[in-house]
C-alpha cells in the first residue's frame, strides 16, 4: 500500500501500479466471477472484467429489458448469462448487484448457491450493516467483501474506456479462506478502479446514503430548483436563470474543480465573483449544517433504510416513482435545461 497525505491525514491506499492487472488476473484465474444483476452496476463491473481478462458469467432473470441488455452486450445464454441461482451456483466469487430491496426478496435462493469458500462480494453495505432489516446474513463459510466504485454504473465503463478508472472503496467483512484481501484488491482492479481505499461496510454505507441524499443528488437539486425558482420569480428567463444555476455549473465551473480542486478554480474566476463566494459560502456551509446532522442520524438509526424497503416493496413503486420523476422532467427548470442542452454546439452539429 501507498501511504499518501490527504490534507495533512495520512492513508494508506492501493493503486493498478501496487497491486497490477497482472497481478489480479493471477489471483482471478481459477475463479468464475458470477455478476447477479445487471441494471445499475452489473453491466460495468462486468464488461470491465470481461475486458481484463476475468471469467465472468452474469445471472439475471430472462425475459426482462436487463436480461436483452446482456444479451446485446455479448453474453450468451447457456454459456455466459443464466438465471440468478444458476449463476450463483457456477460461481466461486459471487457479485451481488441486484438493487437493495432486490437483495432482500433473492438472499433465500442466493445464499443456497453459496459452496464452502466462496467470496460474496458486495458494492455497498446496505443489506450486510442493516441485516435485521434486509435479512442478509451471509453462512460462516464463505469469504464476504466488498468493492464500492465511486460512482455510477455508466461511469465505472465510461472512466474505464477513456483509461481514467473511477476510485473505488473496499472492505472485508469476514475472511473465512484467508484470501480475502487478495481477492477484494483483483476485484476493485480487474473492475478498472484509479486507485482502492479501504473502509468498512459501516463507513462505506454511512457515508453512501448521506452522500447521495446529500451534495450528489439530493441537495444539489433542491439547491439548484431554489435558486432557478428565486431569479425567474425576479423576472429572469428560463434561459437566463438556467445558465446561471446549472449550464455554467456543469460545462466550466465543476470541471474546473475536478481538474484542479475549488481554491484553483476560486483564483482563476473574476474578483467579483470570487469575493461574493468567499463570503456566502460560509452561510452556506452554516445554514445546511443542521439539515446534515439530522440527515446523518437518520442514516445510521436505519430510518432511511426502512424508508427505501418500505416504497421499493410496495406494489406501486413503479408507477410512483415515474410521477416523482415526471414531476421532475417536466418541470419548466428542466425542460429549459432540455432546450439549453440542445443548442450546445456540439449538439446542433448532430442535429439534436
Amino acid at each position: 500500500m501507498a501511504r499518501i497525505d490527504f490534507g495533512g491525514v495520512m492513508e494508506e491506499v492501493v493503486t493498478a501500479e501496487e497491486f497490477t492487472l497482472d497481478g489480479a488476473r493471477e489471483v482471478l484465474r481459477d475463479e468464475v466471477v458470477a455478476v447477479l444483476g445487471y441494471g445499475v452496476q452489473g453491466p460495468g463491473q462486468a464488461l470491465n472484467m470481461r475486458d481484463n481478462g476475468i471469467n465472468v458469467i452474469v445471472g439475471q432473470r430472462e425475459g426482462g429489458k436487463s436480461w436483452e441488455r446482456a444479451v446485446n452486450d455479448g453474453f450468451e445464454p447457456g454459456k455466459t448469462l443464466f438465471s440468478l441461482e444458476e449463476a450463483a451456483k457456477r460461481g466461486t466469487i459471487i457479485q451481488y448487484l441486484v438493487s437493495d430491496a432486490g437483495q432482500v426478496a433473492t438472499w433465500p435462493a442466493v445464499k443456497q448457491c453459496l459452496d464452502p469458500g466462496d467470496a460474496l462480494c458486495f458494492s455497498h453495505g446496505f443489506s450486510i450493516v442493516y441485516k435485521d432489516q434486509t435479512g442478509v446474513i451471509p453462512p460462516g463459510d464463505v469469504d464476504v467483501i466488498m468493492v464500492a466504485p465511486k460512482g455510477s454504473g455508466r461511469s465505472v465503463r465510461r472512466n474505464f474506456l477513456d483509461g481514467s478508472g473511477i476510485n473505488s472503496s473496499y472492505a472485508i467483512y469476514q475472511d473465512y479462506t484467508g484470501r480475502a484481501e487478495e481477492r477484494v484488491l483483483a476485484l476493485g482492479i480487474a473492475i478498472g478502479s484509479g486507485y482502492l481505499f479501504p473502509t468498512t461496510f459501516e463507513k462505506e454505507v454511512y457515508s453512501d446514503l448521506v452522500g447521495e441524499r446529500g451534495v450528489l443528488m439530493g441537495a444539489l437539486a433542491g439547491i439548484m430548483e431554489a435558486q432557478y425558482d428565486l431569479l425567474r420569480a425576479k423576472g429572469h428567463s428560463p434561459s437566463e436563470a438556467f445558465n446561471e444555476t446549472v449550464e455554467e455549473l456543469t460545462q466550466s465551473l465543476i470541471k474546473l474543480v475536478a481538474e484542479n480542486g475549488m481554491d484553483w478554480m476560486y483564483a482563476n474566476c473574476s474578483t467579483t465573483a470570487q469575493r461574493g463566494a468567499l463570503d456566502w459560502r460560509h452561510r452556506f456551509r452554516e445554514a445546511v449544517k443542521p439539515m446534515f446532522e439530522e440527515l446523518y442520524e437518520s442514516v445510521v438509526s436505519g430510518k432511511e433504510t426502512r424508508i427505501v424497503l418500505e416504497a421499493n416493496s410496495a406494489p406501486d413503486y413503479r408507477e410512483s416513482l415515474e410521477k416523482e420523476l415526471s414531476e421532475m422532467h417536466n418541470s419548466e427548470m428542466w425542460r429549459a435545461g432540455a432546450a439549453v442542452r440542445a443548442l450546445r454546439p456540439e449538439n446542433r452539429k448532430k442535429g439534436r
